[in-house]
């Protein structure tokens, strides 16, 4: 008679300082065994959803705080070098490139590191700013709303970028005249709407806006409402219904060969 089994305790992972990523994962919920039957830790976790649940859950809460820490502000820095600065060390952290009125784009290498020579720039406001695929958010954005002579903007494919966001640019109304949103995955039609208060805007890019339900109606609308901006993105016809004359050529049976 085979000798009975030992019961299986199940042990609700615990997320501490000595608990690193899946090895320590794996050394709390790892059934005793488990190893010796060949099973990796991702197929012992599909067997138990809630463990499953559990690391996701771990890891949203890793990358939430993570784009949090990224968007802090450099309160320091704002107050000994003044706001153009800190707004442009915020970029710079986050990837993005700045450009100083009068003076050459500065970016950080592929290490992302960057000179600090600008610090001195303290009386030169900035004028240009490229955050394209960075992790700004809507709290990131008040290091970019110090910059009142702000001429250019470009958040394109920024995840966190939002509706949201996007109606808090009214304090750049005076001086913002190109700002692209190209490929912003989170920017629906009723964002777009909240640009009204940017009346200076001379240049804006809204395509591949996958939010967007209607881009050729959309386009029509902004252009209406900022007529003297030239939109950039959707033709005026995709997304729009075709005429009586082009359904018809559509459901019209093939001719016989």
């Amino acid at each position: 008679m085979a000798a009975p089994r030992a019961p299986l305790h199940l042990v609700t992972p615990v997320w501490n300082r000595g608990t690193r990523g899946t090895r320590g994962l794996s050394r709390a919920v790892a059934p005793e065994g488990s190893q010796k039957k060949g099973r990796s830790l991702l197929q012992f976790l599909a067997d138990r959803f809630y463990d499953v649940q559990a690391l996701r859950e771990y890891l949203l809460r890793k990358q939430v705080l993570k784009v949090h820490q990224k968007n802090r502000p450099f309160t320091y820095i704002r107050e000994r070098f003044g706001p153009h600065a800190a707004g442009a060390y915020f970029i710079l952290k986050q990837g993005g490139a700045v450009k100083f009125q009068g003076k050459e784009w500065i970016r950080s290498d592929a290490r992302g590191h960057f000179s600090l020579d600008f610090l001195k720039f303290q009386a030169v406001p900035v004028e240009a700013v490229d955050a394209s695929g960075c992790a700004i958010n809507y709290q990131g954005l008040d290091s970019v709303l110090a910059l009142k002579e702000l001429q250019s903007l470009w958040l394109q494919r920024c995840p966190h970028v939002d509706d949201w966001c996007l109606g808090r640019l009214h304090p750049l109304a005076n001086s913002l005249q190109e700002l692209s949103l190209a490929g912003c995955p989170r920017i629906s039609e009723r964002g777009l709407a909240s640009l009204h208060h940017l009346q200076n805007l001379r240049r804006l890019d809204i395509s591949d806006l996958p939010a967007v339900s209607n881009p050729g109606l959309t386009r029509i609308l902004v252009e209406e409402m900022l007529p003297s901006c030239q939109v950039l993105g959707a033709d005026w016809a995709q997304g729009l219904p075709s005429g009586p004359e082009e359904q018809s050529r559509d459901t019209a049976s093939p001719l016989p060969a």
